[in-house]
């Protein structure tokens, strides 16, 4: 019966919440306002570039360039799940389909892009979190959790029953008239933060008037908390035909209490096999108890990585293309977590010990992009992103295909104070249902993004963007009355400020 706590903490401590708002898995690309306004920013020439297109950085004008932003966002997940037993649920009777929403919010998502250049080099430097970035909340757990306690319940009705009848039939007055019932009842919770701090450092070098190099590296460093906990499990008691929920560890202690008692006084009897048989059925009822105990988990994880970045742009025209390569980064975040002694001589919890390191690769990625100025103050872009997820390794993650982005985007300068422009996003993940479930899914969707940005002076603009994410549902049929359909909302509000100097 111990099966329940090893279901649950491996549930909790496989969570993985991000609040990524564009990209693949543990990416964020949303790393300037200016790409929040028009994503297809990866032809772009721009100090955004140092995110997105670095080596066209180098064809900036000579000077310090600065780029400062903050964005605030809020996401939530929503999974409707479908189990025959959750019928059963106290709390919620009467239905099979039960709704978990999770919600993410992020305060501050800060970033800053800088970029020195002098004749032909530009020296850059980025920092952003650029996976994750903020804390995601299921108030009342997941279906995941509540899978295992309403079937660890309805599995084990008639083995209680059972147990009664020998009470029964040991001669114990009044057992004939006890029963468990389907009820039940729990308390459930589930959070999980996560941080991927990105430090970029690099140079571009114009090889010529029209082709431009770029080489770095970034950093990055992981910080995560998982903390989830399964509690007050109530179970169905029928006595006399009155049904009540009482609390589960207690009662089936003490029903072992019982049986242990009575074992004795077959002994004492010399009725050696009944005595046995109620020994049995004791051990069985302090297993229930022991499985139905309340369980908590508190994980940190922490560790970084190192990975290249190389990049080229080329002009010809009134076309600029751009082209960056970013190469898987080797992750491996070590746990200090409160469940070392449970994971002991458990496989799927092994990796989750105290002190044991867990795979979080990110992935490699490769972005292609165009712009296309149509007259001097108007320009039409288009980008591709490649993230090569299945290329990483990631524990309990079932990867299916890579992700692919198509972006598109256009601006224009109203005047020379004002210009505004606006884009879009398809990303794909080819989902299948293996590497779908309410601990971390991903699901197919479209963003939009809008804004302004406005010269307050010579050397400064400020840019403001509203960036919304239209998520498609994904339904998976897992088996006759078992389903699940998945599916998110974001939405992310930025201002910055570029400043030439």
């Amino acid at each position: 019966m111990n099966r329940l706590k090893i279901a649950l903490l491996a549930l909790m401590t496989t969570a993985s919440f991000s609040t990524a708002t564009a990209g693949g898995l543990l990416t964020n690309t949303n790393q300037n306002i200016a790409f929040l306004r028009n994503p297809a920013r990866d032809g772009a020439i721009g100090i955004d570039g140092v995110y997105s297109n670095p080596a066209g950085v180098a064809f900036l004008r000579d000077g310090f360039h600065l780029s400062l932003n903050i964005q605030n966002a809020h996401q939530t997940r929503t999974i409707d799940t479908e189990f025959p037993l959750f019928i059963f649920n106290a709390n919620n009777p009467g239905s099979t389909t039960h709704h978990f929403k999770g919600t993410a919010d992020v305060p501050v998502l800060p970033s800053i892009q800088a970029a020195y250049n002098k004749n032909r080099w530009s020296f850059q430097f980025n920092f952003g979190i650029t996976g994750g970035g903020g804390k995601c909340e299921f108030a009342d757990g997941l279906g995941s959790f509540e899978k295992v306690v309403s079937g660890m319940i309805g599995q084990n009705v008639a083995t209680v029953n059972g147990l009664y009848q020998k009470l029964a039939a040991a001669g114990i007055p009044g057992m004939s008239s006890h029963q468990m019932g389907n009820g039940y009842a729990y308390d459930s919770y589930m959070r999980g933060r996560q941080y991927y701090f990105g430090f970029t450092f690099g140079a571009a070098y114009r090889l010529t008037d029209n082709l431009a190099v770029y080489g770095g590296l970034r950093m990055l460093y992981g910080n995560s908390n998982y903390y989830g906990y399964v509690k007050n499990i109530n179970v169905e008691h029928i006595e006399n035909g009155v049904s009540q929920m009482v609390n589960a560890p207690q009662h089936f202690t003490e029903l072992a209490a019982s049986l242990n008692q009575y074992a004795g006084m077959m002994e004492a009897m010399g009725k050696e096999t009944e005595a046995q048989q109620l020994i049995a059925a004791a051990q069985g009822a302090t297993m229930l108890g022991t499985a139905t105990q309340d369980i908590e988990l508190n994980c940190d994880q922490t560790g970084w990585g190192v990975a290249p970045i190389i990049g080229v742009d080329y002009k010809v025209g009134n076309l600029n293309l751009g082209l960056k390569y970013e190469f898987k980064t080797r992750m491996r975040l070590k746990n200090k977590a409160a469940n070392s002694l449970s994971a002991e001589n458990i496989e799927m919890l092994s990796k989750f010990g105290d002190g044991k390191k867990v795979a979080e690769d990110s992935p490699a990625l490769i972005t292609v992009g165009a712009q296309y100025s149509i007259l001097p103050s108007v320009r039409v872009m288009a980008g591709y992103h490649h993230y090569f997820d299945t290329d990483t390794k990631q524990y309990m993650k079932d990867f299916q295909t890579d992700t692919n982005e198509y972006l598109f985007g256009a601006e224009w300068n109203i005047n020379k104070y004002i210009e505004v422009s606006a884009g879009g996003q398809r990303t794909i993940y080819g989902n299948k249902d293996a590497g779908m479930n309410d601990i971390s899914f991903t699901v197919n969707s479209w963003t939009a993004g809008f804004g302004i940005g406005v010269n307050v002076a010579e050397n400064i603009k400020i840019n403001a963007a509203y960036f919304e994410t239209f998520y498609d549902d994904y339904n998976k049929i897992s088996g006759t009355g078992m389903s699940d359909t998945f599916t998110r909302s974001n939405r992310v509000i930025g201002i910055g400020a570029d400043f030439t100097f």
